[in-house]
C-alpha cells in the first residue's frame, strides 16, 4: 500500500503540465539525438544543462532523463536503416537489424526494437522501484569512510570496464581529480589552482567542460570523417512484428531485460555492456547460431531490450548511493549537486518529488516513445539525409550560448575551447574522456570524504580498514585493480614455459 501511495505521489508530478511537457522534450530530442550519428546523450545534456538551471530541479532531471533513455530508441533507427548505430549501445543491432533491411524486413526490425525497448525500460522501472528504496535504507549505514570506499571502488570498475589501456583511464581520472581541486577549498578556505583569476575561485564548472570535451570535440572529431550515409531506400511496411517473429522474440525480450537491467547498475558503459552480453547470450542459446549476422531477429530483440533496461539500472546508485554508472548519470549528478539535490540514503525523504517523480516520468517518457517511435520512421528517415555540414554550425553556436549564458562570463566560452581542443586531443590519442568527466564530478565529493574520515579519527588511516563496510569496499577495488597484473604475470610465464619447451 505504501509503494502505491509512493507511486501516485510520482504520477501525480510526473503528470503535471510543465513537468509532461519536458519529459515530451527530453524523449523527442533524445530519440533525434539517437537518430543523428555524431552527437550522443552526453554531449546534448552537456549542451542543454544551462536551461535546465532556471527549472525546478525534478523537471530539470526529468528532461534530461528523458534525453538519455530517448537515445537508446532512436539509436536503433540508424542501425537498422544505414548501418551506422546512433548510438554505441547500438552497435550490435547493426549486425541482423540491417541485414532484416537489405530483406525487405526492415519493418518488423523497427517494430521489434521499439516494442523490445518498451519492455525493457518498463522491466526496468519496476526494478528500480523495487531496489532503490531497498538500496538507500542499507545507505545509512554509510558515513564518510564508508563512501570514500565506494567512490574509490567506481572508479576502479570504471577503469577496469573502459575500452582500452588501464593506464590512459587513470591518467584520464588524475586529470579529473586535478581540475576538480581548482577554486577554494571548502575546509580551509584557501585558493587552489586559481593562479589569482577570479572565474577560478568557484572551481572549473562542469558545463563549459561537458560541452567542451563532448561537444566540440564532437564537431572537431565528425568533421574529419569523410563518410557519407547512404539510407535504405526501400519502402518500409508492416512495422507491426507477425506471431512469428514475437515467438522468436520473446525470450530474447525477457533475457535482455534482466541483463540489461543488473549490468546497467555497474559502473561502465551499462547499456554498452548490456547490449553485448544480450547479443552473446541470445547466439550461444539459439537453436541455429549460424542465421546470427544475417538477419536473425533475436538479435535485434535482445540487445535492444538490453540497452533500455540498462537505463533504469544505471539510475539505481544515482538516486540511492549518490554514485553515477555512466558518464551520463554524472552529468545528472552534476545538475543535481548545482540545484542544491545531494543524491543519498535521505532523497527519498527528503526530495521525493524528485525521487519518485522522476521514476514515475521515466514510465511516463517510455509511453510516449512508443507513440512517437513507430508513427514517426518516416521523418527519422528524412531527418537521416541531413549534412553534417548544416548541423555542426548549429551545435557551435549552442555551445557558445550556452556556455555563456550561464554566469554571463565569457571566459566561461574561453574555458568551453580549451576543453574542446583537450578532447580532440585525448580522443586522437585514445584517451577515454568518461573517467575525466567522473572524476571531476566525484573528485571533490571524495575529497570530502576523506577529509572528514580524517578529522572524526585525528589523522589516522586505521579508519578506513577498521570499518567493515569500507573494507570491503576497498579491498574489492583492490582486486580489481590486480586483476590485469595477475593475468600479465600468467601470460608471460606461459610464454616463457612454450619458450623452454621449445628449446
Amino acid at each position: 500500500m505504501e509503494l502505491l501511495h509512493h507511486l501516485q505521489f510520482g504520477f501525480g508530478v510526473a503528470l503535471a503540465p510543465m513537468n509532461l511537457l519536458f519529459c515530451f522534450a527530453g524523449v523527442l530530442i533524445g530519440t533525434l539525438v539517437g537518430v543523428l550519428p555524431g552527437l550522443g546523450p552526453p554531449a546534448t545534456i552537456s549542451l542543454l544543462m544551462p536551461i535546465s538551471f532556471g527549472l525546478p530541479a525534478e523537471t530539470a532531471l526529468i528532461m534530461l532523463a528523458g534525453i538519455y533513455y530517448g537515445a537508446q530508441y532512436g539509436g536503433s533507427t540508424t542501425s537498422i536503416l544505414i548501418n551506422i548505430p546512433g548510438e554505441a549501445s547500438a552497435v550490435m543491432t547493426c549486425l541482423d537489424g540491417y541485414q532484416m533491411a537489405r530483406q525487405g524486413r526492415a519493418g518488423p526490425a523497427l517494430g521489434i526494437s521499439a516494442f523490445g525497448s518498451f519492455i525493457g525500460g518498463t522491466a526496468s522501472i519496476i526494478g528500480l522501484m523495487v531496489l532503490a528504496p531497498f538500496l538507500a535504507r542499507f545507505a545509512l549505514k554509510f558515513g564518510p569512510p564508508e563512501y570514500f570506499g565506494l567512490m574509490f571502488l567506481g572508479m576502479v570498475v570504471l577503469t577496469f570496464l573502459s575500452k582500452g589501456s588501464m593506464i590512459k583511464s587513470f591518467i584520464s581520472i588524475a586529470i579529473g581529480l586535478f581540475i576538480g581541486t581548482v577554486g577554494i577549498d571548502l575546509v580551509d578556505g584557501v585558493q587552489r589552482f586559481t593562479f589569482g583569476a577570479p572565474v577560478l575561485m568557484d572551481g572549473i564548472g562542469l558545463v563549459p567542460v561537458g560541452m567542451g570535451l563532448f561537444g566540440i570535440a564532437e564537431v572537431l572529431t565528425n568533421l574529419e570523417e569523410k563518410k557519407v550515409r547512404e539510407v535504405f531506400r526501400s519502402e518500409i511496411k508492416g512495422l507491426l512484428p507477425t506471431l512469428k517473429d514475437w515467438k522468436e522474440s520473446a525470450g530474447p525480450i525477457l533475457r535482455g531485460s534482466l541483463i540489461g537491467f543488473f549490468l546497467g547498475i555497474l559502473p561502465g558503459g551499462g547499456a554498452i555492456l548490456g547490449a553485448f552480453t544480450s547479443y552473446a547470450v541470445e547466439k550461444r542459446l539459439a537453436r541455429q547460431p549460424e542465421t546470427f549476422g544475417k538477419g536473425a531477429i533475436q538479435g535485434v530483440a535482445g540487445p535492444e531490450t538490453a540497452n533500455n533496461a540498462a537505463t533504469g539500472g544505471a539510475m539505481i546508485p544515482l538516486l540511492s548511493l549518490g554514485i553515477p554508472s555512466n558518464v551520463s548519470m554524472a552529468l545528472l549528478l552534476g545538475v543535481m549537486l548545482i540545484h542544491g539535490v545531494r543524491p543519498n540514503a535521505f532523497l527519498i525523504k527528503e526530495h521525493p518529488q524528485i525521487f519518485w517523480g522522476v521514476i514515475c516520468s521515466m514510465y511516463v517518457g517510455n509511453v510516449l516513445l512508443i507513440v512517437l517511435n513507430l508513427p514517426l520512421i518516416g521523418v527519422w528517415v528524412r531527418l537521416l539525409k541531413v549534412r553534417y555540414g548544416v548541423l555542426f554550425p548549429m551545435i557551435l553556436i549552442f555551445c557558445l550560448v550556452g556556455s555563456f549564458t550561464i554566469n554571463s562570463n565569457h571566459y566561461e566560452v574561453l574555458i568551453m575551447l580549451i576543453f574542446g581542443a583537450v578532447g580532440y586531443i585525448m580522443r586522437k590519442a585514445e584517451f577515454p574522456q568518461a573517467p575525466l568527466v567522473f572524476a571531476l564530478v566525484l573528485g571533490p565529493i571524495m575529497e570530502n570524504a576523506l577529509r572528514q574520515s580524517l578529522l572524526h579519527s585525528r589523522g589516522k588511516f586505521s579508519i578506513f580498514v577498521t570499518r567493515p563496510i569500507c573494507l570491503v569496499l576497498i579491498m574489492a577495488g583492490i582486486l580489481i585493480l590486480l586483476i590485469p597484473l595477475v593475468s600479465q604475470v600468467r601470460g608471460k610465464r606461459a610464454r616463457i614455459m612454450e619458450e623452454a619447451q621449445g628449446e
